[in-house]
């Protein structure tokens, strides 16, 4: 009876707080107050760099069996949030953001989904400078795929249940850019002559 009781206080154990299972680490908390995973954002944010990416999703965002992803649990609406990520992403000097959407989401109408038109109108002011590239769906995921594999990938899952809601961020670097990248090769050519 007490070994009963002992296996089943261990078991109950490891059902609260954090999971691990698949490859990569999820921590869920169905009570999780806001503080409680921008804490979590804010620690993992210094580790993230160039070609990392971070998933700001939907509900229903799958959990993936990717070794190179990692997941948060926010309790809040998916604006919110990725406003929060944007504002520490623009101020972190260390990185940008390279903004992916769904293309889908624009053909969603308010007679299929209540509040898809408020919250298109939402995102589309908060990306008013013309910030992100539309992309299909499935695109995004071909992207993800290769990426997983050697760069870390965060995913942030949402309360939204609006479909194709979610915004895919790639990090670049804030202090380096294509151009200078470019005029590095070229000097490191120019240097080696033989």
């Amino acid at each position: 009876m007490i070994k009963n009781s002992i296996f089943l206080l261990f078991i109950l154990f490891l059902g609260i707080g954090c999971k691990q299972s698949g490859g990569g680490k999820l921590t869920v908390d169905n009570e999780m107050p806001a503080e409680k995973w921008q804490e979590q954002f804010n620690k993992t944010l210094p580790l993230l760099g160039h070609r990392n990416w971070i998933l700001v999703v939907d509900k229903a965002f799958p959990y993936q069996n990717a070794a190179g992803m990692d997941y948060i649990v926010a309790n809040d609406s998916l604006l919110p949030v990725l406003k929060y990520v944007l504002d520490k992403v623009n101020s972190s000097g260390h990185v940008k953001a390279d903004i992916y959407r769904d293309k889908e989401l624009s053909y969603i109408t308010e007679k299929q989904v209540k509040g898809v038109t408020q919250y298109s109108n939402d995102l589309n002011k908060l990306f008013s400078n013309g910030q992100g590239q539309v992309l299909l769906h499935d695109s995004v995921f071909k992207k993800l795929d290769s990426e997983a594999k050697l760069f870390k990938i965060l995913v942030i899952k949402t309360n939204e249940t609006i479909p194709y809601s979610s915004v895919f961020i790639r990090l670049d670097c804030a202090y380096w850019d294509a151009d200078e990248e470019k005029q590095l090769r070229i000097n490191m050519q120019k240097a080696v002559k033989f």
